[in-house]
């Protein structure tokens, strides 16, 4: 059916349009509608073939009516050509909206102690705004694997048992954020994390006529963090994480002193035992939020009189929490 409909619509096409390419003065016009005029044409041949019952019955073959076989061209390339069109106007909108609230390119950092929910907000961001999400680590291992000049020095440094200096991390970002995902912005995942670095890094986009346009940090109360990292189980596989008051597994099973017991803690989807990370515990938050004051707070005091500072209670609902975000996107 759909054959004959096809031959059909070319024909019909051919009997409306007698002049040739090369001496009609429409060529552009028929050009344009090209792939997309004969797919429609096809599609609505078959269509009026199969459910049109004088066709059917009578057996109008496409040589004897070529009337009909053009009006359901003109009819099919209309339509196509209007639903290419609206979906077109549609994506442009969203892009020309997208441009209006999030302009100019975002350089944007995250901030926050361990369980605050940056892993939570900072895909979500991605997802929104378009842009990746740039680890110091991964950034390092593509810049080796490529064999970049500065993968090279990094690499040598690396091989010789010696850390990777800050110039060296500086410069592989750099180089990553001149790639065309970067276009629109990124966000710095575990960098800076001292003062140094956080002036190298400025240094380096202020060379490129470039600075830091958004750090959003999340705050919560410390005892909010203890609960939420020490009941926090993983599966080492896939990642996936689990919480013994938020997010229980659903083999979960608690013992008389009200905690989970251990062998009980099983991934929903494989059945495979979860794990604790060794520094989800008390002792080892309170030695990563020291280092957090101390490293991490100056860092803010730092960029705090530019105004790029965004602070956002993570200690809320996960939906007002991102709304925050959002409003600290739009404003920034």
């Amino acid at each position: 059916m759909f054959r004959f409909g096809q031959g059909c619509m070319m024909r019909a096409w051919k009997g409306t349009r007698p002049l040739s390419i090369a001496t009609h003065p429409s060529v552009g016009a028929r050009r344009f509608f090209g792939a997309t005029a004969m797919a429609s044409a096809g599609a609505t041949g078959a269509v009026l073939w199969t459910v049109n019952p004088r066709i059917n019955k009578e057996g109008v073959q496409c040589e004897t009516d070529p009337a009909q076989i053009g009006a359901a061209l003109a009819g099919g390339l209309a339509l196509g050509c209007a639903a290419g069109y609206m979906a077109a106007n549609s994506a442009a909108k969203a892009a020309e909206e997208k441009r209006d609230a999030y302009w100019p390119r975002k350089i944007m950092m995250l901030f926050g102690a361990p369980g605050a929910g940056k892993g939570t907000q900072g895909p979500k961001i991605v997802d929104l705004l378009g842009i990746p999400q740039l680890s110091t680590g991964d950034m390092l291992r593509e810049a080796v694997a490529a064999g970049t000049e500065v993968g090279k020095k990094a690499k040598s440094i690396m091989d010789s048992g010696g850390l990777v200096s800050d110039d060296i991390v500086v410069g592989i970002i750099a180089d990553r954020i001149k790639e065309p995902d970067c276009n629109s912005g990124f966000i710095l995942d575990g960098f800076p994390r001292t003062l140094e670095q956080t002036r190298a890094l400025d240094e380096m986009l202020a060379k490129r006529g470039e600075c830091v346009s958004l750090v959003m940090a999340f705050d919560v109360d410390p005892a909010v963090l203890e609960e939420r990292i020490c009941g926090r189980w993983l599966d080492k596989a896939s990642g996936r994480s689990y919480h013994v008051k938020f997010a229980p597994p659903k083999s979960m099973k608690l013992g008389s002193d009200g905690k989970p017991l251990k062998e009980s803690m099983k991934d929903d989807v494989t059945g495979q035992p979860l794990y604790q990370r060794s520094d989800d515990t008390a002792e080892a938050l309170k030695k990563r939020l020291d280092g957090y004051q101390k490293q991490t707070l100056p860092i803010l005091d730092h960029y705090r009189p530019n105004g790029v500072v965004q602070t956002v209670n993570g200690g809320q609902d996960i939906n007002k929490v991102w709304e925050d975000v959002l409003k600290g996107l739009s404003v920034h």
